[in-house]
């Protein structure tokens, strides 16, 4: 029934699987409440967004406004103050005796960790490997690659995340460069999960031990860091389920089980899992494995390849670990089409890979920023990666450190969480070939041996810009919000401008998208997104401490042939 003021088109609401999912929060996190009011006449009336809490008492209650004449369009704020679920209306009233409360939606608050953080990958058998002078490479460990959680730390990231640390089948190994022969002491794809020395809950005899892990994960924790482990459901033809549970997997006519592929690429090293055979048995497995790591002090989850799997098992399988552990959060490695992308965030993952690492022009991110801060940040949070070791996007490809600057700028001011994997800092960029997206000589087959130490000392290293930008971002809350972001007019196509406010803590950003020339342009800031009064104001540019007067239309010069600082400002205005 039509109720006595008429409230539409509310959101942020998502309608999936037969039912209204919840809106994702986290503790404080301001979510913007939205609706069309209306009535007969021309009597005036007040909105107000309601928040009620897990037993349906009202606890808050704020008044929303008409966001521009004619519209209709009113908003409002409401703010969850703790982990766990509420709901949220709308109410009306004209007077005490006239009022109409909408229908409730549900809003649920998740750790902080589900929107924010500063993510790094690098693979344990890299770090401290060292090659021989008859040119053997010594895999790393867990013990060596325990003193590289210090150089994490000091690039201010707080979540590493590691490739799968599970013992590497033998049968189809692959070898360099995706060789389908692998050569004598060549260390496998760590995605070939399984061998005689176990599966998903074991660890690779050649990083060390449960217990070497047991510390690496204590000395991370140390030093303030999240170890996130990759959950990938898949495994190599010698795990013990290829043995012990053949109805886990696909047969072909022959009665051999079906190896991996995606056209025109196959993996015959790995075997993907069939969820239609035996679903209650292969759920209670994984949730077995989850909560083990769990147990080892693991609290984030990196899925591999998430899309492959049905929805409706990430769906039971993430609400039966957060039932439990509502402080665990769930990565979805997606890069997909967009229907599924967002239906394994409405499936319950808290964030997911995003296409930004493919958004380069102006209006690419400018169209992309919107969608992911206004349109879908209601069940979808992004995870912007500048790099991942399948993924060298072609920009980066020509190594100038100027563009490897300004899109480290761009993922970690324009989202909450961002994710940077090793080697980006020293500008690795070779591609296998001229018209592909995979690094030459890809981490995935072999053991890297990088000069850290050298590098730094010699300056050809971006590591201290990354912590510089990780630094900001820690100070400013505005930095740790998706949906306040706002883009701001500029008269060139090579210069984009957006800004960030949470409260008194405004940040502006403009960044030189041309890696190779100065450029120059008026940006016109809307002052309304500001919120401010004036046409000129003053503020600090974090990357070089310079106090600047701006206005509302400021001329920028920006030169990405200096320091890796010169490709952007980020300035902070105090609106105390």
């Amino acid at each position: 029934m039509i109720s006595r003021f008429p409230v539409v088109d509310i959101s942020p609401t998502t309608y999936f699987g037969g039912e209204f999912i919840a809106a994702k929060a986290i503790p404080h996190e301001a979510i913007t409440i939205a609706g069309t009011v209306f009535r007969e006449g021309h009597e005036s009336f007040e909105v107000f967004a309601l928040l009620f809490d897990s037993k349906g008492s009202q606890i808050q209650r704020n008044p929303m406004r008409l966001i521009w004449p004619g519209t209709d369009r009113y908003e409002g704020i409401v703010t969850p103050t703790e982990l766990g679920a509420y709901t949220f209306a709308i109410e009306v009233t004209d007077d005490k005796n006239i009022s109409s409360i909408s229908e409730r939606f549900p809003i649920r608050a998740e750790d902080p960790r589900a929107l924010i953080g500063a993510w790094y990958e690098f693979f344990p058998r890299s770090e401290g490997a060292t090659k021989g002078s008859d040119g053997k490479i010594i895999s790393g460990t867990f013990k060596t690659a325990q003193p590289s959680l210090q150089r994490v730390a000091d690039m201010g990231f707080d979540i590493l995340y590691l490739p799968p640390i599970h013992p590497i089948g033998t049968s189809f190994r692959k070898g360099k460069n995706n060789s389908t022969t692998a050569l004598p002491g060549e260390p496998g794809v760590p995605w070939g999960i399984g061998s005689p020395a176990g599966g998903h809950d074991a660890i690779n005899p050649e990083l060390g031990t449960l217990k070497d892990f047991q510390e690496f994960v204590k000395a991370a924790k140390k030093l303030k860091i999240e170890v996130a482990l990759d959950l990938a459901l898949q495994c190599s033809p010698d795990h013990p389920w290829a043995k012990e549970h053949e109805e886990w997997f696909t047969k072909r006519a022959d009665g051999t089980i079906a190896y991996a592929e995606n056209p025109p690429k196959k993996y015959q090293d790995i075997y993907p899992l069939n969820f239609d055979n035996d679903y209650e048995g292969l759920l209670a497995e994984v949730l077995r494995i989850i909560e083990f790591w769990i147990g080892e002090g693991v609290r984030a989850f990196r899925v591999d390849n998430p899309h492959t799997k049905p929805l409706h098992f990430w769906q039971e399988c993430i609400a039966a670990m957060n039932a439990k552990h509502p402080d665990v959060i769930f990565l979805a490695e997606a890069f997909t089409r967009p229907a599924m992308m967002h239906g394994l965030g409405k499936a319950g993952f808290q964030q997911s890979y995003s296409y930004f690492t493919w958004r380069v022009t102006k209006q690419e991110l400018t169209d992309y920023g919107h969608e992911v801060a206004k349109s879908t940040s209601g069940f979808f949070r992004p995870n912007f990666w500048v790099n991942t070791p399948d993924i060298l996007p072609f920009h980066l490809q020509s190594g100038n450190p100027a563009i490897f600057a300004l899109r480290a700028v761009l993922a970690s001011t324009m989202s909450p969480s961002w994710g940077m994997y090793a080697g980006y800092e020293l500008f690795e960029h070779v591609p296998l070939k001229a018209d592909g997206e995979e690094y030459l000589d890809s981490e995935k087959y072999e053991i890297k041996v990088r000069d850290w130490a050298g590098a730094a000392k010699s300056g050809k290293s971006l590591a201290p810009f990354i912590a510089q930008l990780n630094q900001i971002r820690r100070a400013h809350p505005a930095l740790q919000r998706l949906r306040n972001l706002e883009f701001h007019q500029t008269d060139s196509d090579q210069i984009i401008a957006y800004s960030k406010r949470e409260g008194s803590d405004l940040i502006l950003v403009v960044v030189n998208l041309d890696p190779t020339r100065s450029q120059q342009t008026t940006v016109h800031w809307n002052l309304y997104f500001l919120g401010l009064p004036d046409e000129l104001f003053q503020g600090e540019d974090l990357l070089t401490g310079k106090k600047l007067s701006w206005s509302k239309d400021t001329f920028i010069t920006l030169d990405p042939t200096g320091s890796a600082g010169a490709v952007a400002h980020i300035v902070h205005l105090s609106t105390q």
